[in-house]
């Protein structure tokens, strides 16, 4: 009987561990079934925060003691740190870079103005694949990679846009008389008055789009135009630095829009934690170029003000100053953590393809990338790529070779085809050591060559699209002007000075009758063409002043699209000179202009394209 209880006992023993096995052995093929069909695996989030002007010097933790950026410090602490991080030497062609993982000089944003910071239709973004991999997308803030159709974010990947125009608040584009202030943005190309600070209101909306979205995976790109002038600012942050002597008084302004953005990225952790998704999703602060405003020597004095974490340039140099920024990269479920610093060359253009390969996917371009994965670097997996990178200054109608260029590897740096650095050594770039290292120069140009004749096969102006909706706009900031700068910010357009005709490169997606509205003063103002006004305003401590309208005289308009022309006399009390054209569908250019009275010619600063029914 003891022996018959023995086995029974065994026998139910055995039975249960057979069934605990097959249950686990259930579970784990049912949770890897999940996994392959996304059920409950979900993909990291990402969010990318990128700031306007704002240079590595500019924190605390890079070595300020002026600024205050407790957040974003003890975000560096608790992250990983590029440090030796470089994207382009001004805004838009950094974001270009970042978004496509190609540099601006094939991508069509190789200036800020000039009808060169519009993002070439036929490239991918960021967001383009991540949609197609299935996530929620979301801009806010400054886009500054085409105003019209095919280039805004609506048409790049962006399910969600909310932004203002132009590459800041009160440039051209921009909605009239914005000031940072209870400013009118577009949401998905429609204008929107919203009340507040617009720091403030882009994190808002971001929070608002992360808590709708955060059952799926989501990206959210948001692209602040702060601290770019014009340097405005809620007074208190401006108090924050009033009484600090060694700033001047833009500084001041600077440093207390940077704190403005520590603490709306405060708010910004604070969303995730509460949400309980910081811990999987992939979160960076970054900036666009080197410090615009946070650096500067008296020319008479030699006194210095501000920081640059001893680093030659600023915003717009070749030097490290102008294009190694700050970048720190967060994702608790992907081991990006613990304050690490890694200090191989990465940059902007390494963004796509790694975070593509961070989140588990794929992504095969068919074209060209300058940018390369360096995941399993950043995961600590793999050494980083031995490599060359280019980045340059061009601000010009079109690429010159060799123009403010810089050849980069982990520790030299070649300027402009003639000044050598090692950066492990002068990271100030002190001495030019060029004559000591005739072979590295020698192979490090062979590589710029190789390199420019592969980019600027793939170099075009961007052509804007018209026809696609009913009313459009373009915009002397987008003209394709050659050797001067058109009025690309409202100041210069109430200076009222005339500017020489410059034309648009324009796709008649339908041909048909349009009507054409030439304009010195945006629609939304109401503003007669010959109109001047007096709702300039003051500066104050922490805001910058707003000057008149001057008047300008018209006597005849001019609209030139392809061969055909038509002029009209001008009624300087109406708010257009109207030109009707019948055009055909295609590609040609369009030149709209006025003769003033005393017979100089001048550029429509505004013109309104509307298709006839």
């Amino acid at each position: 009987m003891k022996i018959k209880k023995y086995l029974n006992v065994k026998m139910n023993n055995i039975l249960k561990i057979c069934f605990l096995l097959g249950g686990i052995a259930v579970v784990v093929s049912c949770k890897a079934k999940q996994q392959e069909e996304g059920q409950t695996v979900k993909k990291p989030n990402v969010i990318i925060v990128i700031t306007d002007d704002q240079g590595y010097g500019d924190l605390g933790h890079t070595g300020n003691s002026i600024v205050k950026t407790p957040t974003i410090d003890n975000f560096s602490a608790e992250s990983v740190n590029l440090t030796n991080y470089h994207v382009g030497t001004t805004c838009a062609p950094t974001r270009a870079g970042l978004l496509t993982g190609r540099n601006c000089n094939r991508n069509g944003v190789w200036h800020t103005i000039m009808g060169a910071s519009m993002l070439n239709k036929g490239e991918v973004t960021l967001a383009n694949v991540l949609e197609e991999k299935g996530y929620n997308t979301a801009m806010f803030g400054k886009w500054h990679l085409g105003d019209n159709h095919p280039f805004l974010p609506e048409d790049r990947g962006f399910q969600v846009a909310f932004h203002h125009s132009g590459g800041g608040v009160g440039q051209t584009p921009d909605y009239w008389k914005n000031d940072y202030f209870d400013d009118t943005y577009m949401r998905n190309g429609k204008p929107e008055k919203k009340e507040g600070y617009c720091t403030d209101i882009w994190f808002d909306e971001a929070m608002t789009f992360i808590e709708d979205k955060k059952e799926e995976p989501f990206f959210c790109y948001l692209s602040l135009n702060a601290p770019h002038g014009p340097y405005n600012v809620p007074k208190e942050y401006y108090d924050l630095y009033k009484d600090e002597t060694s700033l001047i008084e833009a500084q001041k302004r600077f440093y207390g829009m940077i704190t403005n953005v520590d603490d709306n990225f405060s708010r910004l952790l604070k969303k995730l934690d509460d949400l309980g998704i910081a811990d999987n999703t992939i979160l960076v602060f970054t900036t666009d170029n080197g410090t615009a405003k946070g650096y500067k020597t008296d020319p008479k004095t030699k006194e210095v003000h501000g920081y640059n974490a001893n680093m030659k340039g600023v915003k717009g140099s070749e030097y490290d100053g102008g294009h190694r920024v700050p970048f720190i990269v967060r994702w608790p479920n992907g081991g990006l953590t613990g304050g690490k610093s890694l200090d191989n060359l990465v940059a902007h253009v390494d963004v796509l393809p790694t975070f593509i390969s961070l989140i588990g996917e794929q992504y095969t371009s068919n074209k060209t990338m300058d940018g390369t994965d360096v995941s399993a670097y950043l995961l600590g997996k793999k050494p980083a790529p031995k490599r060359y990178l280019v980045t340059d200054t061009q601000r010009v109608n079109w690429p010159v070779k060799g123009k403010n260029s810089c050849v980069m590897d982990d520790e030299w740096r070649l300027i402009k085809g003639e000044e050598l650095y090692n950066i492990k050594k002068d990271p100030g770039q002190k001495n030019n050591i060029a004559s000591e290292y005739p072979e590295k120069v020698a192979e490090m140009n062979a590589f710029y060559e190789q390199w420019w004749a592969d980019v600027i096969k793939e170099t075009k102006y961007s052509t804007i699209e018209l026809g696609v909706e009913e009313h459009e706009v373009l915009t002397c900031h987008d003209a394709r002007t050659v050797d001067f700068y058109p009025p690309w910010n409202q100041q210069l357009i109430r200076a009222g000075k005339p500017m020489k005709p410059a034309s648009f490169s324009v796709n008649f997606v339908e041909g048909g009758k349009y009507k054409f509205y030439l304009r010195r003063w945006p629609k939304e103002s109401g503003l007669a063409l010959g109109a001047a006004t007096n709702d300039g305003v003051e500066a104050t401590s922490h805001t910058e002043a707003i000057i008149d309208g001057n008047a300008m005289s018209f006597s005849k308009a001019f609209l030139k699209i392809g061969n055909k022309v038509a002029q009209v006399d001008v009624d300087n009390k109406e708010t257009a000179a109207v030109i009707e054209m019948e055009v055909p569908e295609g590609k040609t250019s369009l030149l709209a202009y006025f003769d003033m009275q005393n017979g100089t010619p001048s550029n429509a600063f505004y013109v309104d394209v509307e298709k006839m029914k």
